[in-house]
């Protein structure tokens, strides 16, 4: 009899802690608890000055470059010279075989002759009666153009040679002997320093219309480690590259002692002016950029909901990142927790402070 009433008390306990666990799931159920919006920390845009520097990538190479080549198509005899070799003005650098060349030169000096014996006889004639005066001028003409068109060949002749224009360094070989090349295809590329050297960078053009004429500018190579060399933007480029998009401006580099060769590329810090002011947002409240483009999570203080929103980047400095459209000066983006939040939703700020802050600078 007593282990039966012992019995029914244990049960009695199970029951009661069965039913006092049932009751606490119940209260725990996802539709009993409150969820409460996801904490982040928001930053202000703000307008700074910002660093006018723009920063660029260029290859070396002498001011006064040419490209050379024959007048006329034809087989290379001989290329006398290689590429980083220093040549001198009027120097013998390339020639065509000149079989097909002398031929049409004294097939023109051939036709010449005889326009010229051509109009004596026909004077003669003409001073007797038997030639008119028409045939006279008729075989004067041939002569004519019988004598300029040896000047062509002649001129075509002296122009399959290659000599150089002026003192400098072959900077590259485009072709070899024996090659069939065509009339005005570049064969070889010689550079001069008599007009000094420059810098060929290309530019985007939120950066190129800020430069202007005569921009100082300093360039640094690999080449000379630990020295700044000083330069001057000497050209710019009137319209965008088709292939890249982007503008081509020149700069006058001072050698200052330094021995350079063609290639060199140069690291650009170029100054266009005074710092310009723009808007600004720390740079860790990108969601994601890619070039020119970019997306934020924008506040709506109202409605503590975040709105994801595009915008038009430019220039990174010291934590910030330049605003060119999307923004306006006062708007709250999200600069702590934006990775985890999706589009509409509610949120809390985490610390006050934060949502008073404006980016660093």
């Amino acid at each position: 009899m007593k282990n039966r009433r012992r019995l029914a008390a244990a049960l009695a306990v199970a029951a009661i802690a069965l039913a006092t666990v049932v009751a606490c799931a119940r209260r725990a159920t996802p539709e009993e608890t409150r969820v409460l919006p996801r904490p982040v920390r928001v930053a202000s845009v703000a307008s700074e000055p910002l660093d006018g520097v723009v920063h660029a990538v260029g290859l070396l190479s002498p001011k006064d470059e040419a490209r050379l080549a024959f007048k006329t198509g034809g087989v290379i005899e001989a290329i006398t010279v290689e590429e980083g070799v220093r040549v001198k003005a009027g120097q013998l650098l390339a020639m065509l075989k000149q079989t097909e060349i002398s031929a049409n030169v004294e097939q023109a000096r051939q036709a010449a002759d005889k326009g010229r014996r051509d109009v004596t006889r026909a004077q003669a004639l003409f001073a007797d009666g038997v030639a008119t005066e028409e045939q006279l001028q008729d075989l004067t003409t041939a002569a004519r153009v019988a004598d300029a068109a040896l000047k062509v060949a002649e001129f075509n002749a002296s122009y399959a040679r290659i000599l150089a224009p002026a003192d400098g360094v072959v900077l590259k070989k485009l072709a070899e002997a024996h090659e069939l090349v065509q009339a005005g295809q570049p064969v070889l590329v010689v550079g001069g320093a008599t007009r000094g050297w420059i810098v060929r960078a290309g530019l985007a053009d939120r950066d190129a219309v800020r430069v202007h004429l005569g921009d100082s500018a300093a360039l640094h190579f690999d080449a000379f480690p630990g020295q700044a060399f000083a330069a001057h933007v000497s050209n710019i480029g009137s319209s965008a590259d088709t292939a890249t998009g982007t503008f081509t401006i020149e700069l006058q580099v001072e050698p200052g002692g330094a021995h350079f060769v063609q290639g060199l590329v140069a690291k650009v810090a170029l100054q266009p002016g005074a710092p310009t002011v723009g808007r600004v947002v720390p740079v860790s409240a990108l969601i994601e950029a890619n070039g020119s483009d970019g997306s934020v999570f924008v506040l709506d203080r109202a409605a503590s909901v975040v709105h994801r929103l595009n915008v038009r980047i430019g220039r990174l400095q010291d934590g910030n990142v330049e605003i060119l459209s999307g923004l306006e000066i006062g708007a709250v983006v999200v600069i702590d927790g934006a990775a985890f939040l999706e589009n509409g939703e509610t949120v809390r700020i985490a610390d006050d402070a934060a949502s008073a802050a404006t980016p660093s600078g």
